[in-house]
Formats: structure tokens, sequence, C-alpha cells
């Protein structure tokens, strides 16, 4: 869930260090200064870097000004215009004091300069400091995209995850699955037992579904009250439907007692699931509310089931 990624930012003190010049004596230089407290990568051209950046996503990129063929502000643009890289804190070296150039820079989303030759103390004391920021930007943008009761990705993760992962799928050519449920007679469950434990219900139907959506780009996220919603990418029509039915099988072995259920002893929960391939013609929009119509006829056809369309 996402309140273990808060506390693994918090416990994991080693970061990660980018260091990108074209002359290999210069990252030579700085290599030592990091080694031992941070992870450090290197690249000796912009669109390497771009590349190492994108797979490694590291916290401080110590980026040379003046390359051949890229330049470090060219790739300090990239870097910022790319979700996936954009929060890393770019610290520009340059052999210059170039007023206009540090304003550019700037401007380009850079957090500080850097000026050869390199003083070792100064060098280190910004560049920690820089870490220790952006480990702190990291930990509050965590919490801001967490669901504070149950723990999950709230709504406005699950709306920054889905375009992601839409394009994601139109990149590579492959189908994207959505699974909306919700939790059955839930109201009658609050009225019954009341609020205390409809909380400790949310949270127990929140773990049982997590735990079916383990890979790593999977998405569960609660959508609103007793509402959930998963994103699955590279995910078809029969796998999706198969997760959800997991889903719903996970929650009824939980065997929660739900005495005012008209289909059951315990909670239950319904899914809906759409599944389309996605194309540029098309908006994810679509497949949310086809997911949400499929949830409606799953309830419809008596709850504690799962109805899925292929578009």
């Amino acid at each position: 869930m996402l309140d273990s990624e808060v506390l693994s930012l918090a416990d994991d003190n080693k970061g990660k260090i980018l260091i990108v010049d074209d002359q290999p004596l210069n990252i030579k230089i700085l290599h030592p200064l990091f080694h031992q407290e941070f992870d450090v990568y290197m690249a000796t051209g912009g669109k390497q870097a771009i590349e190492v950046c994108q797979k490694v996503k590291p916290d401080v990129i110590l980026l040379d000004i003046e390359m051949p063929g890229m330049s470090g502000l060219q790739v300090c643009e990239e870097i910022k215009n790319n979700p996936i890289t954009a929060n890393a804190a770019v610290v520009f070296v340059t052999a210059h004091f170039d007023e206009e150039l540090e304003v550019k820079g700037f401007q380009l989303g850079a957090v500080d300069f850097i000026h050869k030759p390199i003083n070792s103390i100064i060098t280190t004391t910004r560049v920690k400091n820089q870490f220790l920021l952006k480990r702190q930007s990291d930990i509050l943008r965590a919490i801001a995209l967490l669901d504070s009761l149950t723990g999950l990705a709230n709504r406005r993760q699950f709306e920054r995850s889905l375009p992601e992962s839409w394009r994601h799928c139109i990149r590579h050519n492959k189908p994207l699955s959505l699974v909306m449920l919700d939790v059955d007679f839930f109201k009658r469950y609050n009225d019954t037992y009341g609020h205390q434990e409809g909380d400790n219900c949310l949270r127990s139907v929140a773990q049982a579904i997590y735990g079916i959506a383990m890979r790593p780009y999977d998405l569960v996220a609660r959508y609103g009250g007793e509402e959930f919603v998963c994103i699955l990418p590279d995910t078809d029509s029969e796998g999706a439907v198969s997760i959800a039915q997991k889903m719903v099988q996970a929650v009824q072995a939980l065997a929660i007692e739900h005495t005012d259920s008209s289909i059951s002893s315990t909670v239950t929960i319904s899914a809906g699931v759409a599944t389309i391939l996605p194309t540029l013609d098309e908006t994810w929009e679509q497949v949310l509310k086809e997911a949400d119509m499929q949830l409606y006829e799953a309830k419809a056809a008596g709850r504690n089931q799962v109805k899925g369309i292929a578009l």
C-alpha cells in the first residue's frame, strides 16, 4: 500500500546521484565525493543521461552545461518535461559565471549551480542539502496521494496514474483494463455496526483487494466512499475478469459478519471490468465509464459477482 511507500522513503536514506559530463576526468573528480553515501550513476552525453535517468530515477543530477550534441540546458528541459523524471533535483556544473545562463537554468527547473574548479566541501554540502530537500518533497508528495483511511492510493493519484498507463499502453500496443469495485449494502453495514466498524471493514476490504493486484505497475485506489478502482496495464479482458473474481473471493474469504445483507451473511463486493486497446483517437474516460456501467450490471444481476466487457 502507499503508506508502506511513505515509510520506505523515510527509512531509506541512501539516494541516487547521476553525474553527467562529456569529460570522464570530471566524472572521476566527482564520483569519490559521493560513492560511499549514494548510489552513483554516470553518463557522458545528453541522450545517455536521459536514458539512465528514466531507468534509475535519480534523486539528484549533477549536469554539465556545455556538452557536444545535446547541451545540459536541453537535457534539463527534457528531464523536467517528462513526468517520470521531473522530480529529480538538477544541479548544473559549469566553468563559467554567466548570469543569463544561470537565469535560464533556473527557469528550466534547476535547483542550484556549482562552479568549476570543484570545491569538495561546497559541492558535497550543496548536493546533500538538495537530496534532503528532494526526499522531504517525495514524502510529502506520497502523503498527498494517500487515502488516510485505507492506506491505498487516493482518487487524485488514480486520476494522475490512469493517463500515464493509457499512454504506456498506446506506446507498446497493449490492452488496458479497469476494475471498479463496490462494497455491497455498505450503508446497511454502517447502520447496523456503526461507522467505526464500517471504517475497519473498508480497511480490511482494501487490504484484500490490494493483495490480489501485486504487479508493480498495477494501481489499486479508493475511488470514494465504499468504492475502489484498479488500473491493470498490459492486461486483457480474460485476465482482468480473473483478477476481479479473485478480489471478490478474497473479500468473501474475510468472513466479515454482515447480518443485514440481502445476499450473504458476510461482507461481499461487486466488480465491473472494462478492457480496451488504447489509441490516440480514444480517451481513458470512456473505459472508466464502461467499467462503472459493468459494476452497475453486476449489482443489478445480484451482487457479489463480476461483469466485464471488452471494448
